[in-house]
C-alpha cells in the first residue's frame, strides 16, 4: 500500500510507451537525414530583461490514455510538487514532483472521497484550487462550480471543501445533503475561488453566481458578506478570484478580488471595506504572490506581474487577436490564462481555459 491516499502511479506500460515514442522520433530523424544539431527548435521565450522566461517543452505530459480538459487550477506545495486540476475525468488531478515527473493521478477514488459516484462529476464541477499553510501543515481548498445549469435535481456542485494533501476531506460547506460536525449547508450559487488569511479567516467569491464575497472565520462561521452584481465599487461582474495580499511590509494585508468582466482588481481591507481599484486588466482571473511580486493570469490572453505597490512590472505572452484554435502555433503566446502558480525557484506554471488545458512551465531566464 502506498503512503498516498489514492495515487494512480505510472505503470511499466506507460514508461514503455514513452520510451517507444522517443525511439520512433529518433528513428524518424535518422531516416530523414537530420542530425541532433538541427532536431531541436530554438527555445521559446516570454517577456524581456529581468522578466524573461523560457518554456520547458517537456513538462506536464500525460500518459497516452489520459488527457487534460479545460484548465482549472494549479498549486505548488512546499516540496515544489505541482497539483494540476482540469475538467477531465482521467485524471481529475495530476501531481508532478519537483523534477517534473508525473508521480500521481487522482480520479475514481478521489471522486468517491468528495462524495461523488464517478470522476465525470468531478470534471463537470471542477474549478478553483488553493493551497493554505496553517501552522506547519498544508491544506487544499477546492471550489466547485454547479454542474450544468444548476437546475438538475439533486443539484451537483456549489461546494467548497478542505482536504489534506492526500485528498482526504476535512470539511465541506455549501450544497451538502445534511449538516454535521464536518459539513455545513450554505447558499453558494456558483463559487469560484477561496483565499485564507493568516488568522485562518476564509474568503469565498461566488463569481459565477450571486457576485457575493463572503468572509468566514477559521471554523467556517459566517462573518460578513459584501457585493452583488454591478460595476460600482463594492459590486462585481464575475468576481472570479480572491487573494490575501501580504506584500506590503509593515501594513495590514489586503483582500484582492479579480473582478473579471469589469476588467479590474478591487482591493479591500480584511474587514471587507473598499480601499481602491486597479484598472487596466483584461479579464483578470486570480492571483499568486512570490518574492515580492503579484502574478495575475488574465483570460484576455496575457499574464501580468505587479510589484508590492501595484505597479505593472511585466506583461507576458500577449496573444490577443490570435484565434484559440491557432494558439498552439504560437508557443510564446497565451490564449486564455485561467490560473497560475510559482515554485520556490521562480518557475512559473500557467494553465489555460482551453479544451486541452495547456498547462505549461516557464523557467526564469533573465536577460
Amino acid at each position: 500500500m502506498s503512503e498516498h491516499l489514492f495515487p494512480c502511479r505510472l505503470t511499466r506500460r506507460d514508461f514503455l510507451w514513452t520510451a517507444g515514442a522517443a525511439s520512433a522520433a529518433a528513428a524518424g530523424l535518422l531516416a530523414t537525414g537530420r542530425g541532433a544539431a538541427d532536431a531541436k527548435p530554438a527555445p521559446t521565450t516570454l517577456g524581456s530583461g529581468k522578466w524573461t522566461y523560457t518554456l520547458d517543452d517537456d513538462w506536464g505530459k500525460l500518459p497516452a490514455e489520459m488527457n487534460y480538459g479545460f484548465g482549472c487550477a494549479l498549486v505548488v506545495d512546499s516540496q515544489d510538487r505541482v497539483f494540476v486540476t482540469s475538467r477531465s475525468a482521467s485524471p481529475c488531478v495530476a501531481i508532478f514532483d519537483k523534477d517534473g515527473k508525473l508521480s500521481e493521478t487522482w480520479s475514481k477514488q478521489f471522486a468517491e472521497e468528495i462524495g461523488f459516484q464517478k470522476p465525470e462529476q468531478v470534471a463537470a464541477t471542477a474549478h478553483g484550487l488553493y493551497l493554505s499553510k496553517e501552522g506547519d501543515t498544508e491544506y487544499l481548498y477546492w471550489t466547485e462550480n454547479v454542474a450544468g445549469d444548476g437546475k438538475a435535481s439533486p443539484k451537483i456542485g456549489a461546494r467548497v471543501y478542505k482536504t489534506d494533501m492526500k485528498g482526504k476531506v476535512l470539511y465541506t460547506i455549501g450544497n451538502v445533503e445534511k449538516a454535521s460536525s464536518t459539513s455545513q449547508k450554505f447558499d453558494f450559487t456558483n463559487p469560484t475561488d477561496v483565499a485564507v488569511a493568516a488568522n485562518g479567516d476564509i474568503y469565498v467569491v461566488d463569481g459565477y453566481g450571486s457576485q457575493l464575497l463572503y468572509r468566514f472565520d477559521k471554523n467556517f462561521k459566517h462573518i460578513k458578506t459584501i457585493g452583488g452584481p454591478g460595476n460600482a465599487h463594492g459590486k462585481f461582474n464575475i468576481c472570479h478570484g480572491v487573494w490575501i495580499n501580504t506584500l506590503k511590509k509593515d501594513k495590514e494585508p489586503e483582500v484582492y478580488v479579480a473582478d473579471r468582466a469589469n476588467n479590474r482588481v478591487e482591493v479591500y481591507s480584511l474587514d471587507l471595506e473598499y480601499k481602491r481599484t486597479l484598472p487596466d486588466f483584461r479579464m483578470p482571473c486570480c492571483f499568486y504572490q512570490h518574492e515580492g511580486q503579484l502574478y495575475v493570469p488574465e483570460l484576455g490572453a496575457r499574464v501580468s506581474i505587479l510589484d508590492a505597490d501595484d505597479k505593472i512590472l511585466a506583461r507576458l505572452g500577449d496573444g490577443q487577436g490570435i484565434k484559440t484554435e491557432e494558439i498552439q502555433k504560437h508557443p510564446d503566446k497565451f490564449a486564455t490564462p485561467h490560473a497560475l502558480t510559482v515554485a520556490s525557484n521562480g518557475d512559473l506554471y500557467v494553465i489555460e481555459w482551453v479544451s486541452y488545458g495547456r498547462p505549461r512551465k516557464f523557467k526564469p531566464t533573465p536577460a
